[in-house]
């Protein structure tokens, strides 16, 4: 491929999938979020792209075009509200989730990318979004694509971090969308390769220049003195949540005071104090702090580790408040994942299908089941 493959990321975030497709060999032309400290964090990462920060629905097609320079774009990629695009026609037409998801779909319309993919929760799957699905699969289908649907698990894919997530990808010019093959956690060659772990990415935090960024230590510290010596009684890659856990690692003057009977199943719905495993991925990373601590340290997890359990690279530097900025970072797609996504992209231009599904009925996938699309879906759990 001679010239890079163009794209537009809309409702981007802080552009973690911009940063993988960009890994992957793509260019970013225009990023579009109206979350002001997200779309600063773009454009300060995505230098050659132009960014339009604000509401969606004031984006003009003149002035889509004005930003793409009228450049070709070979993919509209994003992560469009999804859940309430169920309701379109039944009753809720006016529901915002509607409106923003078919915003995405203009866009598309307008742009006529080879490719579109759209990423959103795992919910997207369940039973009772069902006709959510088989709208989106709809929409595009109109338009000339051909989808198909995967859950996709980021550490499969060298992310040291599980996060699943569901991914549609949608081609004008391949009769069937492919997807990345798990390069982790997996059998390659009668060999198992490992998932990459906490303890692998964590002593690797510099830029190649040496400088530690969003990496603020005095701020991951603990508040309560309490807090401190509980945590300091908790080992690696454990926490509370049975009273079995509370009996093992605290003495009676550090005991939470929690009636554990009364507890629903006995538990915590949410692992308390729990450290994370240098021997294992993380836990999908939160929008906030407070959901795990360090491995062995007696504090909380930096912007800058959280952002590396993620796969942003290093030199990503994320900007706004903390709590700004841990929001990004918990609601990004891991670039590696995006990396592993434009890879099959460029694969599939490449391989592009002279007679492709959009001008032959036959092989329009608008007559599988919504039934059959869920269930070959959930492939994260090969190894």
């Amino acid at each position: 491929m001679s010239k890079k493959l163009k794209f537009v990321d809309v409702f981007a975030g802080a552009g973690g999938l911009s940063c993988g497709l960009e890994m992957a060999g793509l260019e970013c032309i225009l990023g579009v979020d109206s979350n002001k400290y997200a779309m600063e964090t773009f454009n300060i990462n995505h230098r050659k792209a132009c960014v339009y920060c604000g509401d969606i629905t004031k984006l003009t097609n003149k002035n889509i075009m004005k930003l793409t320079k009228n450049e070709k774009i070979h993919a509209v990629v994003g992560g469009p509200p999804c859940q309430g695009f169920s309701t379109v026609g039944t009753g809720n037409p006016n529901d915002k989730r509607n409106t923003l998801f078919l915003e995405f779909v203009r866009i598309v319309k307008l742009l006529k990318p080879e490719f579109v993919v759209v990423e959103n929760v795992t919910g997207l799957l369940a039973k009772k979004n069902e006709k959510t699905l088989l709208n989106i699969f709809q929409k595009f289908q109109v338009l000339g694509y051909n989808l198909d649907v995967q859950v996709m698990s980021s550490e499969k894919y060298g992310v040291p971090e599980k996060r699943r997530r569901t991914i549609i990808i949608g081609t004008r010019i391949n009769k069937v969308p492919i997807f990345p093959k798990i390069t982790h956690d997996v059998i390659l060659a009668k060999t198992h390769r490992p998932a990459i772990t906490v303890g692998d990415v964590l002593l690797d935090l510099k830029t190649k220049k040496g400088h530690l960024i969003n990496h603020d230590i005095a701020a991951a510290q603990l508040s309560s003195n309490l807090d401190k010596r509980r945590l300091a009684r908790i080992p690696e890659g454990r926490g509370i949540r049975y009273e079995k856990d509370e009996k093992a690692f605290f003495t009676t003057s550090l005991k939470l005071g929690v009636n554990w009977s009364k507890l629903k199943e006995n538990r915590f719905r949410q692992t308390k104090y729990f450290r994370l495993d240098r021997a294992k991925p993380s836990p999908t990373i939160m929008t906030h702090r407070h959901s795990y601590y360090h491995p062995i340290e007696t504090r909380y997890l930096t912007q800058r580790e959280a952002a590396k359990l993620q796969s942003f690279p290093n030199d990503f530097e994320f900007i706004g408040p903390m709590s700004a900025q841990w929001k990004q970072i918990g609601n990004a797609v891991p670039p590696l994942l995006g990396k592993a996504i434009g890879k099959v992209l460029v694969k599939m231009y490449k391989n592009q299908d002279l007679n492709n599904c959009s001008e032959t009925k036959s092989c329009n996938s608008t007559n599988t089941s919504i039934k059959q699309i869920r269930e070959k879906a959930f492939v994260y759990q090969q190894s």
